[in-house]
């Protein structure tokens, strides 16, 4: 590895950069495929919402009201648990949507003829799913109090009793849409910048002919590939900055996280993001084949199957396996957990695991696909 080569293509790839700002062609199976998501892959209703139990009475009231939930379609009941700390973890890891705690004397409570009451903790960082969920869990406390009231009538109970829910919003008290719409906007945002500008650079060599020089010159691949990493490395790190900036003092979002793990998480993403560019470049050999096949591999993925539109627990379990090799769904998950649940490294991991593996795949691939040689 030569660094004054490296040097000299990134320098070279900057002047290029300065003087060819055209805008991407897009391509005509973007509808299509657009068509195809919105149509099979995705729905705008929420269903099967995990959530999380404490059952501290554990009566037969308060099971006859669990069953509430059990039953209905919205919401699926991944576990009974018997702390705080499990609970907590659960929606940390993004497990579990949601938490109902019942107390001790549930059933006292109700056979008192008083009203019940029921904690439900929800994550808010994503408010618009938080919403509708509160309002499922809303519909059927009330129903059931319905049924409470019914069965007092019909057996002349005077002070028929009801279950009274008790909200706590974590992470995102008020539903503010922006705090979980900006972090996510960042990994589109470096998806577009690294995966759709660089699959433009080799491909371009290659049409105007340079290409031809470059491999009469004495850089290695390796060099050449790094050379043309580096600019757009480099822009990709400043809309960072600015896209966090902007998100801290335009739009208020909150930050409770770590700056530096998220600056050194997102170059492990932009990282992949630049080396998956590369090797599409190098496979389209053309300037539009290798803008659509940015767009169709990158950001029609990112934008659509990642968790950032859509909650991914929503979708067909065929698609939901397909959003495992989606790496923009590791990154948005890491950025939401910074900015709105301030975890760190012990909490993430598995989606940095998750995206160092993606890098280095993404990387070698691009060196490897790279030959100096005239097809």
């Amino acid at each position: 590895m030569n660094l004054k080569r490296v040097l000299a293509i990134s320098n070279k790839e900057f002047i290029q950069i300065r003087r060819d700002p055209r805008s991407l062609a897009l391509g005509l199976l973007i509808p299509v495929i657009l068509i195809v998501l919105f149509g099979f892959a995705l729905s705008l209703d929420i269903q099967h919402v995990p959530m999380a139990v404490w059952d501290q009475d554990n009566s037969k009231e308060s099971v006859d009201f669990l069953l509430n939930f059990k039953n209905s379609n919205y919401f699926k009941i991944i576990g009974y648990y018997d702390n705080y700390r499990a609970l907590e973890s659960l929606i940390d890891y993004g497990t579990a949507m949601m938490a109902m705690v019942i107390p001790k004397d549930f059933s006292r409570y109700l056979l008192s003829g008083q009203a019940a009451p029921v904690q439900l903790i929800l994550d808010g960082s994503d408010s618009n799913t938080a919403t509708v969920a509160f309002g499922y869990v809303a519909s059927v406390v009330d129903k059931y109090n319905g049924d409470i009231i019914k069965k007092a009538a019909d057996t002349n109970l005077v002070n028929p009793t009801a279950v009274a829910i008790e909200q706590r919003i974590w992470f995102n008290q008020d539903f503010q849409s922006k705090n979980f719409i900006v972090p996510g906007l960042i990994a589109i945002i470096m998806m577009i910048i690294a995966a759709l500008l660089t699959s433009l650079t080799v491909a371009r060599e290659w049409e105007r002919g340079t290409m031809e020089q470059l491999i009469a010159t004495p850089v290695r691949p390796a060099e050449l590939i790094i050379g043309k990493f580096i600019p757009y490395f480099v822009i990709g790190m400043i809309d960072l900055a600015i896209s966090v900036i902007m998100g801290r003092f335009v739009f208020e979002v909150p930050f409770r996280g770590s700056v530096v793990l998220l600056f050194i998480l997102s170059a492990i993403f932009l990282t992949g993001a630049l080396g998956l560019g590369i090797f599409i470049s190098t496979v389209a050999k053309n300037q539009l084949m290798a803008s659509q096949m940015a767009i169709l591999t990158s950001f029609l993925p990112t934008f659509l199957l990642s968790g950032f539109t859509y909650e991914i627990f929503n979708m067909p379990v065929a698609v939901q396996v397909i959003t495992y090799f989606i790496p923009a769904r590791y990154f948005i998950k890491i950025l939401r957990g910074i900015y709105m649940k301030g975890v760190g490294i012990d909490v993430l991991w598995p989606e940095t695991v998750c995206m160092i593996i993606f890098t280095v795949i993404t990387t070698r691939l691009a060196i490897y696909k790279f030959k100096k040689k005239i097809l």
